[in-house]
């Protein structure tokens, strides 16, 4: 196939990258544990970890881990926010030989209880903030192992005891829960610690993550990404990035680069970018555990010189907002990842002005691990586009019967590269859905591709709507308004929103004239994660619908169209 993106590359990016000098991702966090052991790899609540003291306690956790008798293979689920105890959990599972399951600390019972049956899951280290999520659900997952994090478990005795008793006793954060058969994280360490880590067997094309993403048929399903996805998508995106700390306008970088990580690790954007390949890198993750505290962001990343720092429009947005964003020190940043959703052009522009750095725009799916295509990092312009297909990747523009369109024309975004998942969890049936004979992955989104190259996004073929940066699935949304007594039927659409891009809208037929705004939303709030949360609720008497019944969606959002 023709590559026309490839002419078009910034000076010193690859074609292709050697993704196979990795036998997996433990062999490049060993690397990387050892070759910079002594330098800091995460802060948290300023408090520094170093890639030595990770590797220990990883070491210790996998131990513990094994001795109480999973097999090689089996998943292990992450229900945490961005604090230090994720790192170290994730790293032990994977030289531990099992699969990592990133969980939405913020799901409801419903949510969690799904993924943790749906994964197999046998074990889940979380923190107590969630316990009492666990506790509903517990007795009907496989789970048997659960071991139990705290806010302030790697903070030290003395301040991770202050942080521990503002967190349950002054905010109130620890509902209260009982999980009695639980092992606090510290002493699940301690425990692993005399004891020996059987390094992991795992191979370059065994499962390392199952990243669940919404479903169309209303549940969520787990997209299966191999070793050989992640380290593949590392060193892609840590090839993407050369020209920005090469670029001859600014000073040569320094040894160590800055890395803030305000998404959410358990989210694929994080776990690759912010987390795996600052680790490749030997880098500095600054964690924030609430990146909707935007003073408190701000707070945590004083003192730091910021080097890279990925995230969505709408958290860039927010922090240029800021008064106090003038106090940090960005006289050095050299790249600022946009991803997750669209970056708007006035925010690239406010941003670029505040830093002198510009947003680089990408786009990518929990399905291909996650990074697909970027704009150079050695640009200053603002182009509108997704950019380029990375090293290693092939994009074709096709129709519906999987023939490449002409140049210029829309079609279907599909993408072929190491990236790509190997498939959904358990779900040959979705999987063969949105692949192609030909081994491209179908992206549901419609897209053109011009004469360099570049793609941009013009259309979604899927219903999904897309809240800050997180996918959140009408059918879903739908299955759990249509279930709150005194429901008729429902549509769910998402329209404009300028704060999170899009917002879900629900359109409801009664079943019981008495039913209110305020009842729906209490069951929303009880089924559903606050993203996923409706924002408008509009009752009707009727809803649009084909000959045979089917709810017309696409008339709904054509009407709010014209409304707007």
């Amino acid at each position: 196939m023709d590559k026309p993106w490839l002419n078009n590359y910034p000076a010193g990016v690859p074609a292709t990258i050697k993704y196979d000098q990795y036998s997996s991702i433990v062999q490049l966090l060993e690397e990387s544990f050892q070759k910079y052991a002594h330098r800091a790899a995460f802060n948290s609540m300023g408090k520094n970890v170093t890639y030595g003291e990770v590797d220990e306690l990883s070491r210790a956790l996998g131990a513990y881990l094994q001795s109480v008798g999973l097999q090689p293979g089996d998943r292990v689920a992450c229900m945490m926010p961005n604090v230090i105890q994720y790192p170290v959990s994730v790293a032990a599972i994977l030289r531990a030989g099992f699969v990592v399951v990133n969980v939405n600390p913020l799901y409801t019972p419903r949510e969690l209880e799904h993924q943790l049956k749906d994964s197999g899951a046998k074990a889940i280290v979380i923190l107590e903030n969630f316990g009492a999520t666990l506790q509903q659900v517990l007795d009907k997952t496989p789970v048997k192992h659960v071991i139990l994090a705290a806010m302030g478990d790697m903070l030290g005795f003395i301040k991770g005891s202050l942080v521990n008793y503002v967190v349950r006793k002054k905010k109130k954060l620890v509902p209260p829960f009982s999980l009695p058969t639980a092992v606090k994280f510290n002493d699940a360490i301690a425990r692993g610690k005399p004891l020996a880590l059987s390094p992991s067997k795992a191979k370059f094309e065994d499962p390392a993550v199952l990243q669940y993403t919404g479903g169309t048929t209303g549940v969520s399903k787990g997209a299966t990404l191999l070793h050989r996805n992640i380290v593949a998508n590392v060193l892609q995106s840590e090839a993407w990035m050369q020209p920005a700390l090469t670029n001859p306008k600014k000073p040569k970088p320094p040894e160590q680069l800055t890395t803030v990580c305000a998404l959410p690790l358990y989210h694929i954007f994080a776990f690759t970018v912010c987390f795996l390949l600052a680790v490749r890198t030997g880098g500095l993750v600054i964690l924030i555990p609430n990146a909707r505290d935007f003073p408190g962001t701000i707070k945590a990343l004083k003192g730091f010189k910021i080097h890279m720092f990925p995230a969505v429009n709408t958290l860039y947005n927010a922090l240029l907002n800021e008064p106090s964003f003038k106090e940090l020190d960005v006289s050095d940043m050299r790249v600022a990842n946009g991803g997750g959703m669209a970056v708007q052009k006035a925010v690239a522009d406010k941003w670029l002005a505040a830093t002198g750095c510009p947003i680089v725009e990408g786009y990518g799916l929990s399905e291909t691990s996650p990074s697909a295509t970027c704009n150079p990092t050695d640009t200053d312009a603002y182009s509108g586009t997704i950019g380029l297909p990375l090293p290693s990747t092939e994009i074709a523009i096709r129709d519906d019967d999987n023939n490449d369109v002409k140049q210029g024309e829309p079609g279907e975004i599909c993408i072929r590269g190491p990236q790509v998942m190997a498939g959904y969890w358990q779900r040959p049936d979705e999987t063969a859905k949105v692949f192609a004979p030909d081994g491209f992955f179908k992206t549901g989104d419609i897209g053109v591709m011009d004469e360099r190259g570049y793609v941009k996004i013009v259309d979604r073929k899927k219903d999904m709507v897309l809240v800050s940066g997180f996918n959140v699935y009408p059918n879903e949304v739908e299955d759990v308004v249509a279930s709150c007594p005194g429901v008729l039927e429902c549509a769910v659409i998402g329209v404009p929103d300028e704060k999170s891009g899009e917002a879900v809208k629900v359109f409801i037929v009664k079943k019981d004239p008495a039913l209110t705004e305020q009842q729906v939303r209490d069951y929303c709030e009880a089924n559903l994660a606050g993203y996923k949360k409706p924002k408008y609720i509009v009752f009707r008497a009727d809803l649009p619908k084909t000959p045979v019944g089917k709810i017309l969606r696409r008339e709904l959002r054509d009407m709010e169209k014209k409304a707007a």
